[in-house]
Formats: structure tokens, C-alpha cells, sequence
């Protein structure tokens, strides 16, 4: 089924997905059933289907909320006439598209544990957190099923295999398993198969975390912690059944699905958001009248650059809502960007972490007219208020592993320490990687709290101010640096588009340096350039009392490294390891 146009009237008219928490029982891919049940022929999901053509639209394959809870319902109960039980673990290796959206569904429905793996981290750490979380099975592309099968002795137990797409489908011998057209045939002739009955607290997934300060940890998402998840960001952000989205980051598909909501998938690659074609989204804005965009302040970045490069005055002005997560949005991006959108667009970002999500909001506004100039004098950065349900308190830094809240010591208002989170979005455990549930879990009676590893200070409204991560900060004798503010004071240079603070040497004896990225068109083209830029540097520093005793500047020919997901992360371990070995 292809679109000409936005298809914009199967839709019906706007309401709020909050009229729909009801569920039958525990699964949150019940969810899907319920909006399917209301909107059976609105579409779900928009993949693009072909070139742009020379008017800027193009086709999309289309598939309906009826046809993706039939679908996903069919290969569930393949699955389970195959033999896949609940509980069991499967790998999910194919790419971002509708295929992902009705195979992750189609495995909640059938009770087992999808294994979630940003496809970005790269092979070593792929196979090594593959083989850690120990899958029953792997519901992946071709190519995925025959590095699987080169590698089956890290996987002892995957023994339910089921090949996705058409590619080298006469090759399937090779790793066994079956094709997932076979599993819909079982699923066809499979009436007398029930789907099972899921508890909130029975686990959905182990997704795993971007590995930015340390390996990558597999985190226990239980049903429970996705209807949380849902509830709060619906809520919040008021987002109505009706709405289309263009999904630029690949899990908020799955979160369109059961609030009701159209996913637009882009012509983009997932996993480099800061290199997408802003022509490309603006193109898709367009066609579908697209209200709701979610994606990395690296991929906002890049979209206000290409407005402002091309004097586009308002090239999204159906946009209502943009979400942007993985890193603070500057304030003068957040202005830019409100140009480019409609002019009553609320642009928010959430706060949080692959353990716990979401914990916070706040909304551009408020950051243009006043957290963000105190963020650029060295205040840090303000994420907002809580979102309902979420308690958090400020606590002295320790590096060490804690048994329970008694060994904490909460820190007076205004003090910087570490942010302790609890809440039903909040996760209790790491499965791959247990060790590590001792340095970030804390038993309170039968609340979990998570370390979140952010350091920073609450105000008197409530409000964190985030200061940077726990594991970055530089200790020099009786002072400790953090990255947030004093990055800030450099990033205020015109030149600088980012900057890093790193600690050479050991705590706590360290020597603070600043790693410089300039704006491409302002980077030093003679030694003079650079000797002067230096110089106005550490002229900024040495007139604000958090970085006067900063005096090393270095000025990077290439590009600071940054996370997979998001690409806004600084990859701070990575710069920490070059200062190492230039000695």
C-alpha cells in the first residue's frame, strides 16, 4: 500500500491517548491490541518506499494499527507453536523500519525477552554483550544469523533462530532455524494457540547501555517499567492519538504505537543522527504534516545549520513538538531552532538514562529566557522538574559500591553531589554486568534507588542542575572540577563550537586540560590563528574563578568523539586514553 500524499484523513481527529490505559492484563504489547481495537485503519507506521521524486514527495509503504497487532499476533503465536516460551531471551538484530516495530511486539506477545543492542557500539562489544546476556535466540537479518552461527560457541543456547528478510534465504541451512515466513505459517494454522498471561513484573527486555563511562550493562526493563515509561511521557507532554511523528530515534516507534500515534520513519541512518539530510526530514515534515519529532540535539544541530546555511525562514511549520534527549541543547540552539518550527511548538527535553527514564523535563522557553544564560556563566545545566511518581535526592560523591540508603549522606540545597532517582520508571537490576548493581543500586525497605552517575545540585524549586557525569570529574589536591560548568565558560568563545575538561594523571592529584572543537569555518589556519585563539582562551579562563587555574588548552584538528546513540556525548574515556599515551 503505497501514499501519494500524507495520507493525513485516515487519521481520526485528535484525542488524548490517556483515554486508553486499560489493559487486560500485564503485557504492555497489550496496549497495541487496545489502539488497534480503536483505530484499525489509521496508519501506524510510514516507511519510505522508493526515491524522492522531483515534486519532493514520495511513496511509503504503509501499514495500519489493525495490520500490525494482526500481524505481530500471528508471528507470536508461531513463535510459541514453534516452541519459544516465556521468559526465554532473543536477540533482536534487525534494523530500524516497520519489520522491528512488529517483531519487538510480536515477541512481548509471546512473553519472551527482547534483547536490545545499539547496532552502532561495534562488532567486539556486540558479540561480547550478545554472549554476556546468555539469548535463547536470535531474531535477526541474514548476515546477523551467519556471524551467529561462525560464532555459536559464544552462544551455546540460542537454539530458536528465525531469519528476517528475503537475502540469502536459500542460505538459511546454514544456521538452522527458520525463516520468518515459516513462523507465519505456524502462526496462520495456530487458532487454538492463547497468548500468555503476562505479569507487570515479568521481564520485556535487557537493553544495553551506550558503554560511554564503562562496558556496556544490560538494564532489566520488567512490563512494568514500559507502562511507566508510557504513562509519564504521555501525560507530560500531552501527546493525543492522531499525532504523526517522525521518529529519528528508532525505540520512540515503539512508544508511537501504543499511545496511538503515526511513526514516520526517516531517510536517515538511526545510528549517525548528527549526519542526517535535513532536506530529507523537512521533505517528510511536509508530506505528512508531521507535528511530533524525537531526536538527538546532534541531529538539531545539524537541522539549524542547514536552515541557516539556506535562509530557510520556517521549514517545519506544522512542527508542534520536539523531544530531543542524550545530551543538554544549548539555548542558542533551542532559539534558532524555535524559528524553524511552528510558533506555539513546545520544545522539550527529557532527562534521564537507559536505567531510568524519564526523570525530568524541562521545556526551551524556559532555558532561552533563564537557565540558559546562568548554564553559560557556569551554573551547569538545568534538566527541569520530576516527572509524576519520581523522588530524587542529591548525595555525597562515593565511588564505591553501597548496600543501602544508610550509607548515604544527603547534601544541603545547592550543593553539588550525586543524583539518586526511584520511581516505577526506575529499574531495579542489571543482568549482564551484576557486579555493577552494587555501585548503582541502593536498597531502601522495598525501594530500589539508582545512582545515576550525574552529578550536580538541586535549587530551591526542586530543579537538578546537571554538572556532568561522576566518573568525569577532575580532582586536583582540595578542588574538583566539573565538566558542565567549566566547559561552558570556553564554549561562550565564538570559535568553539564544544569543548571537553580531562584530568591527566590520577585523582587526586590531576591536572586539568581543555580539549577544543571549533566551529569548522573558525578553526585556526596558521599557527598565528591558533596561537591567538589560544591565548582569548585562556584569557576566558582565568577571569572566572572556576577555571583560572585551568592552563592547558589543546585545540583539536579533529572532531571530539562522541557516543553511538546519540551522537552529543562526549566520549571522554577516549580522550582521557590519547592524553595518556602522548607520554
Amino acid at each position: 500500500m503505497d501514499s501519494e500524499h500524507s495520507c493525513g484523513d485516515s487519521q481520526p481527529a485528535n484525542s488524548p491517548a490517556s483515554t486508553v490505559t486499560r489493559h487486560s492484563n500485564g503485557n504492555v504489547a497489550d496496549r497495541l491490541t487496545v489502539m488497534a481495537s480503536l483505530l484499525p485503519s489509521a496508519v501506524a507506521i510510514a516507511q519510505p518506499n522508493g526515491p524522492v521524486r522531483d515534486d519532493t514527495t514520495r511513496s511509503y509503504k504503509l501499514t495500519t494499527f489493525g495490520a500490525l497487532d494482526e500481524q505481530s499476533t500471528t508471528i507470536a503465536k508461531g513463535l510459541i507453536r514453534w516452541g519459544v516460551r516465556p521468559g526465554m531471551r532473543i536477540a533482536m538484530l534487525v534494523p530500524f523500519g516497520a519489520s522491528f516495530i512488529e517483531l519487538t511486539f510480536a515477541l512481548l506477545k509471546a512473553g519472551a525477552t527482547v534483547i536490545l543492542i545499539d547496532p552502532g557500539i561495534g562488532r567486539k562489544h556486540l558479540v561480547r554483550c550478545l554472549s554476556e546476556a546468555k539469548p535463547d535466540g536470535f531474531m535477526a537479518i541474514p548476515k546477523a544469523q551467519a556471524i551467529r552461527t561462525v560464532l555459536s560457541r559464544r552462544f551455546p543456547d540460542a537454539k530458536w533462530n528465525v531469519t528476517v528478510g528475503d537475502k540469502w534465504y536459500d542460505l538459511n541451512w546454514l544456521w538452522s532455524g527458520k525463516t520468518l515466513s515459516q513462523v507465519l505459517e505456524l502462526g496462520k494454522t495456530a487458532d487454538d494457540i492463547k497468548l500468555p498471561k503476562i505479569e507487570s513484573s515479568n521481564p520485556a527486555a535487557i537493553i544495553f547501555t551506550t558503554g560511554s563511562t564503562g562496558p556496556p550493562k544490560g538494564v532489566l526493563y520488567t512490563h512494568g517499567t514500559f507502562h511507566a515509561q508510557i504513562d509519564r511521557i504521555r501525560d507530560r507532554y500531552e501527546i493525543k492519538r492522531g499525532s504523526r511523528d517522525l521518529a529519528c530515534f528508532p525505540l520512540f516507534g515503539l512508544f508511537d504505537a501504543v499511545m496511538g500515534v503515526t511513526t514516520i520513519i526517516p531517510d536517515m541512518d538511526p545510528t549517525r543522527p548528527a549526519d542526517v539530510n535535513p532536506r530529507r526530514l523537512a521533505e517528510a515534515a511536509a508530506q505528512w504534516e508531521i507535528d511530533q519529532a524525537f531526536g538527538s540535539p546532534a541531529l538539531w544541530n545539524t537541522v539549524v545549520r542547514w536552515a541557516n546555511d539556506n535562509d530557510f525562514s520556517q521549514p517545519f511549520p506544522t512542527l508542534r513538538r520536539i523531544l530531543s534527549a542524550g545530551a543538554p541543547v544549548p539555548a542558542a540552539t533551542l532559539e534558532s531552532l524555535r524559528r524553524l518550527v511552528h510558533a506555539e511548538a513546545e520544545i522539550v527535553t527529557p532527562y534521564g538514562s537507559t536505567e531510568a527514564l524519564p526523570i525530568a523535563s524541562i521545556e526551551s522557553r524556559e532555558i532561552i529566557s533563564e537557565t540558559g544564560p546562568a548554564s553559560a556563566k557556569g551554573k551547569g545545566v538545568c534538566v527541569g522538574t520530576r516527572f509524576e511518581g519520581v523522588s530524587w535526592r542529591v548525595v555525597q560523591v562515593d565511588d564505591g559500591p553501597m548496600d543501602s540508603i544508610e550509607q548515604t549522606t544527603e547534601m544541603k540545597q545547592g550543593k553539588i553531589g550525586e543524583l539518586m532517582v526511584s520511581g516505577p520508571m526506575v529499574t531495579d537490576q542489571y543482568v549482564v554486568r551484576q557486579d555493577q548493581n552494587s555501585f548503582h543500586k541502593v536498597r531502601d525497605g522495598n525501594r530500589v534507588w539508582h545512582r545515576m552517575g550525574d552529578v550536580g545540585y538541586l535549587d530551591s524549586t526542586d530543579r537538578f542542575w546537571f554538572c556532568g557525569r561522576k566518573a568525569h570529574r577532575v580532582v586536583c589536591g582540595k578542588r574538583t572540577l566539573y565538566t558542565v560548568p567549566c566547559e561552558a565558560v570556553f564554549n561562550a568563545h565564538p570559535s568553539v563550537y564544544r569543548s571537553a575538561l580531562i584530568g591527566r594523571g590520577q585523582r587526586p592529584n590531576q591536572t586539568p586540560v581543555i580539549l577544543i572543537e571549533t566551529i569548522p569555518e573558525c578553526f585556526p589556519k596558521t599557527p598565528q590563528d591558533r596561537d591567538r585563539l589560544q591565548s582569548e582562551l585562556l584569557n576566558l579562563a582565568s577571569r572566572n574563578p572556576l577555571t583560572m587555574r585551568i592552563t592547558e588548552i589543546i585545540i583539536r584538528d579533529k572532531p571530539l568523539p562522541v557516543d553511538i546513540r546519540h551522537n552529543s556525548k562526549i566520549f571522554r574515556e577516549r580522550l582521557t586514553e590519547e592524553l595518556q599515551n602522548e607520554h
